[in-house]
């Protein structure tokens, strides 16, 4: 392997997409649907793009803030190469303004703010390599804001017949969708609640935007993708909300996406609210396989509920704990005993594949380049 060109930080500034001059200097930057207008030398409310002199600039590109090795069951995703490890990485700043966000220390910060390191984007899949990983995830904080260096990425790692996934909130405009999405193999996208007034005070933005991505990725793309649902107490735990948004899901992207209730723990303004009780995802688990969800999971606390079920025998065919896979009873992403094919992206391995001691337990972190 050709020695990887990691470099101390250094200013460097990488022309965005996306955007288009106005007068007096300003740019109007249509990454996402909050359609910042930004004047000269100010960022947008993501923080990373920049206007300098009457042109955008990416300050995330080449610029990863985190990288880390990780199980994909991390991201969440169920479906998608269980057992494998993935290249995962984040830079500063997000374009949603989440109370609750549990990465808040590099998505709520400037790039002059983290410490970040300069990766060129083949030197990516490289490293994912190095570190026996089968797929490379964007993540952490939102990768849309970074979609310049995500689509060089993806285009190196094609080169290595790596997959690539996104871990995002799905707050971007159909200008960039395909843009960026036509090279992703994989995602997991947070729908943080089902109605307009959550989103609105909570994290900022607007809940239809959102929608409109999922029905994107459902109807225009060939992207595996799966969601995920952070049930914060008195916040988006009510049953009536967890029913609407599992009717939406079935009734707009079908039974076999599956959904991830996962448990909110207090973190950045949100100091105030318990824990998630388990019976609360008990509970919502249950309401969303009723409405006719196939594959349905509990996250961030040890449960049955974190396996996988045959839809038709209900044989337990994926075991895990946290994220480990433990069994894996599928073969050719069928179910041994009754022949059910399971949605999803499946290799043949009998368990996870992963070696000892390849993930990390940090939230994430820096591996020594």
């Amino acid at each position: 392997m050709e020695e990887l060109r990691i470099l101390q930080k250094t200013e460097r500034l990488h022309e965005a997409r996306w955007w288009k001059a106005e007068p007096g200097g300003r740019v109007h930057c249509y990454l996402c649907p909050r359609h910042c207008h930004v004047h000269p030398g100010q960022a947008g409310f993501c923080f990373i793009r920049i206007n300098q002199d009457g042109k955008l600039f990416s300050l995330g590109y080449g610029a990863p803030a985190a990288l880390q090795v990780d199980p994909i069951e991390k991201k969440p995703l169920n479906h998608f190469l269980p057992g494998t490890r993935v290249f995962s990485m984040g830079t500063a700043g997000c374009n949603m303004g989440c109370f609750f966000c549990q990465n808040w220390d590099i998505s709520k910060s400037r790039s002059d703010q983290v410490r970040s390191q300069h990766v060129p984007p083949e030197d990516v899949p490289l490293l994912a390599l190095k570190y026996g990983c089968d797929s490379i995830a964007f993540t952490y904080n939102e990768p849309t804001i970074w979609g310049e260096y995500i689509i060089d990425i993806c285009k190196e790692a094609k080169k290595y017949g790596l997959k690539t996934v996104m871990v995002t909130n799905g707050y971007i405009t159909y200008d960039a969708f395909h843009d960026i999405y036509d090279y992703i193999d994989a995602a997991n996208v947070d729908l943080k609640a089902f109605t307009e007034n959550f989103y609105g005070k909570i994290t900022l933005t607007h809940l239809q935007p959102v929608l409109e991505t999922l029905a994107w990725l459902k109807n225009e793309t060939s992207v595996w993708f799966e969601i995920t649902n952070l049930m914060i107490p008195t916040l988006n735990d009510d049953p009536a909300e967890t029913r609407k948004l599992a009717e939406w899901i079935l009734t707009h992207l079908g039974p076999d996406v599956p959904l991830h209730f996962t448990a909110f723990h207090p973190d950045f303004k949100l100091q105030d609210k318990p824990r998630t009780p388990s019976k609360t995802l008990d509970r919502a688990r249950q309401i969303a396989l009723d409405v006719g969800l196939r594959y349905v999971y509990e996250g961030n606390i040890y449960s049955d509920g974190a396996n996988t079920y045959c839809p038709r025998c209900e044989e337990l065919l994926v075991r895990r704990s946290w994220h480990d896979v433990l069994e894996n009873h599928t073969k050719d992403g069928a179910c041994l005993k009754c022949g059910f094919a399971i949605a999803g992206v499946w290799n043949n391995s009998a368990k996870g594949n992963r070696g000892p001691g390849v993930a990390s337990t940090a939230k994430y972190g820096h591996l020594n380049l």
